[in-house]
């Protein structure tokens, strides 16, 4: 695009803002709404397009183009897996209920847990909690694969800016940002699973955060680190080098000597804003080399622990989540609520990161409740009475991700419908995976039918999940 078109397109917006009384700074007066503009190029014109490329919209576009859809994924960063890739957290956990006898996850995880096993990149653990070791490397190229093969078009380094209407205030496009200069993807249809909700935000839908954000976290590759004794010297000397307690847990790679460790937290920092996601990253690192310094000068002399790799992407737990039809609740999911459109199942147990104080607390199906900080015993209770049957899994409801307004978007990922206990489960990444590939095929029956997302029966939904793999009660 020519240097008077870039001009043109912004003079247009500026001249567009300050009809409607706005002066101040420009992102802020173009969030809902930005009319089409013909001096963009057409960068792709697809049936679907899928905004962020983690797992979630991964296995979104891969069941969409399995079907038969044209679909597009637009990734800011330089690989597919989001966090399980960018942010180097590699830990699926179990596709199992609680009792570890019901088999309640298979379809794209299992595929791909399939694949990466062919090249000894993962590993299985008998803790349900990190069932799957993978080798965060190796799934990137995976992924990629995983794209090609079914005919996804790709496209790295391009980063969402602003949903594209039409004159009638229909979303027809998304314009971006790349190498290339800016331009617009058409489609007839939209996934949001940039996490953040960033293309629901901007169409002016509403979104929700909690007043105690869970905290993100940056994870790190270390040779030589004892976790347990880790734990003992920051009991002790973590205030000397303003290392918050929190939790601290980690895994090994598969067949390496490398650990992937989880001991920074960030508290305070709402990542969907720029400059809090812009210090959270520097903090993330700050604590990360505190830890390798206190580790030095505390540690004894076979724990001295080095640093091999940081992410590309600090690990980001909450933001904000976008109004639904239907929203989970804390009983919906503590309780298993069955739903008659449930698209996903869970076991993985309510873990509550908190704002307000170190450590964490646990609360399973089965009504016991831990909380738990680092170099501390355990603080063991009951969020409810004992019963004599416990529910085992919960579930993940397609009303959960589909906005009230517009009638060709729906979301996938963090950003989903549900309350603060329930989403502490639901939103670990093996859940997501399986939301991904719901919001895939409800997408490309919306296009195939010529329906609104919304119009789709979700039994189809259920039935062609099914037969691609998926697990579905």
């Amino acid at each position: 695009m020519s240097l008077h078109s870039r001009r043109k397109f912004l003079n247009n917006i500026w001249k567009g803002c300050i009809g409607m009384g706005m002066t101040g700074f420009l992102p802020s007066c173009t969030r809902g709404v930005v009319k089409a503009e013909s001096d963009l190029p057409i960068f792709d014109d697809v049936d679907i397009c899928v905004l962020g490329g983690s797992c979630t919209g991964v296995f979104a576009a891969v069941r969409a183009a399995r079907l038969g859809a044209k679909v597009a994924v637009v990734e800011k960063q330089n690989a597919f897996g989001g966090v399980a890739t960018n942010s180097l957290v590699n830990v699926w956990h179990s596709l199992y209920d609680v009792g570890k006898k019901q088999r309640i996850i298979a379809g794209l995880t299992q595929e791909v847990i399939d694949r990466l096993n062919e090249r000894d990149a993962v590993e299985r653990n008998p803790n349900p909690s990190s069932a799957y070791r993978l080798n965060s490397q190796e799934l990137k190229i995976e992924l990629d694969e995983l794209v090609l093969e079914s005919g996804i078009h790709p496209h790295f380094h391009t980063l969402f800016s602003e949903p594209y209407l039409d004159g009638d205030g229909n979303l027809t496009g998304v314009i971006v940002d790349g190498k290339s200069g800016r331009g617009i993807i058409n489609a007839k249809y939209f996934i949001d699973a940039t996490g953040d909700g960033d293309l629901c935000y901007r169409l002016g839908l509403k979104t929700y955060t909690f007043d105690l954000l869970q905290p993100p976290t940056v994870c790190a590759h270390l040779e030589g680190l004892d976790l347990g004794v880790y734990e003992s010297v920051l009991k002790e000397h973590g205030q000397e080098f303003n290392i918050p307690s929190g939790t601290a847990w980690g895994v090994y790679l598969p067949n390496t000597h490398v650990f992937m460790f989880a001991g920074t937290r960030v508290y305070g920092a709402d990542c969907s804003d720029a400059g809090n996601l812009t210090k959270a990253e520097m903090e993330g690192r700050r604590q990360i080399r505190a830890i390798m310094d206190m580790m030095r000068k505390y540690g004894n002399d076979g724990n001295i622990p080095r640093l091999v790799t940081l992410p590309s992407y600090i690990g980001v737990r909450e933001t904000r989540h976008v109004e639904c039809l239907y929203q989970i609740s804390d009983e919906d999911a503590l309780y298993g609520r069955r739903f008659d459109d449930a698209i996903a199942n869970g076991s993985y147990v309510f873990d509550l990161h908190h704002q307000d104080k170190p450590g964490l607390t646990f609360r399973h199906l089965d009504g016991t409740e831990i909380y738990s900080r680092p170099g501390f015993p355990d603080q063991v209770g009951r969020w409810r009475e004992k019963t004599e049957v416990n529910p085992t899994f919960y579930q993940v409801p397609l009303r959960s991700l589909i906005p009230k307004k517009y009638d060709n978007v729906m979301l996938a990922g963090r950003m989903i419908d549900a309350s603060v206990v329930a989403y502490s489960g639901i939103r670990v990444m093996v859940n997501m995976n399986q939301v991904g590939e719901a919001a895939g095929v409800t997408s490309y029956l919306a296009w195939k039918q010529g329906k609104k997302i919304k119009d789709v029966p979700a039994g189809e939904v259920r039935d062609v999940l099914k037969k691609g793999g998926s697990i579905i009660i």
